[in-house]
């Protein structure tokens, strides 16, 4: 797709405004070769955070102001977190509302209960928060190989979403192998998997005798059967899994009631 055709994708008769972020900072080789990747689509802008921010999830920064400042690349960045750059950007810096808000590539795979740490995956979460179809993309190995192939596989994903939009508000998170392109599997719509819970905390000792404590590695997979994330990533697939904001757990609705009605006083 040329830069002039993708004026008319989705009927607009204008370039496309595409709003990237990402957690690992905006100096990451994953936000630089997604920027590259996407650029043909139409007009990028750059928000990201001034440093690492992994396992941020939506946390706003309330306490203090925040710095915007701009790169020698045009890339905008934030001494926040990644909601705090969709947010910043959405509400007070750009002029026109993004076709959609793209967040990544992410150095690591964002599967199962990782998405409720991820601030990669919290950015583009901001983004739908505000009505705009989002879409964060994480490389399931932290060794950034083969990075380029990856972004790809996220202009092929982006493009094709462009072109075909899915209703409402969209947000979809995937997980790219490392793999070269050509060695990929089909894309896969799964659900997320679980797992086990986290492994203990390393204890270790400050300079003053103090301990101090490091949050111990993920846990492994407890259910990665087929058409989790997990599946898919271990047998060379890109998973694609539609996430959503309503947190409200449905089928605990009516037993909830019952058990409010059945600690009401009796007045």
């Amino acid at each position: 797709m040329t830069p002039d055709q993708s004026r008319n994708v989705l009927g607009y008769n204008r370039r496309m405004r595409i709003l990237l972020s990402n957690d690992d900072g905006y100096l990451a080789p994953g936000l630089a070769a997604l920027y590259e990747a996407l650029k043909r689509f139409g007009d990028v802008t750059v928000m990201a955070p001034e440093q690492n921010c992994s396992g941020a999830s939506n946390s706003l920064t309330l306490s203090r102001p925040l710095s915007v400042l701009r790169s020698a690349n045009g890339f905008y960045y934030v001494n926040g977190t990644p909601t705090d750059s969709v947010h910043i950007a959405l509400t007070g810096m750009l002029d026109d509302k993004p076709d959609i808000v793209v967040s990544g590539i992410n150095n690591g795979q964002n599967v199962g209960e990782d998405t409720l740490y991820s601030g990669t995956v919290a950015a583009a979460t901001e983004g739908v928060m505000f009505g705009v179809p989002a879409i964060a993309f994480s490389l399931v190995e932290k060794d950034w190989a083969h990075l380029e192939d990856a972004a790809r596989v996220a202009a092929d994903i982006v493009e094709h979403f462009l072109a075909h939009p899915l209703p409402g508000h969209p947000l979809l998170n995937v997980n790219i192998p490392n793999l070269a392109y050509d060695e990929m599997g089909d894309w896969e719509v799964t659900r997320l998997g679980k797992r086990h819970p986290s492994q203990p905390v390393i204890r270790q000792t400050n300079p003053r005798g103090e301990p101090i404590y490091w949050i111990g590695p993920s846990g492994a997979a407890l259910d990665a059967s087929e058409g989790t994330d997990f599946h898919a990533l271990a047998n060379g697939r890109v998973s694609i899994t539609p996430l959503q904001l309503d947190l409200t757990h449905t089928q605990m609705l009516a037993a909830t009631r019952e058990w409010s009605r059945a600690g009401r006083r009796v007045s």
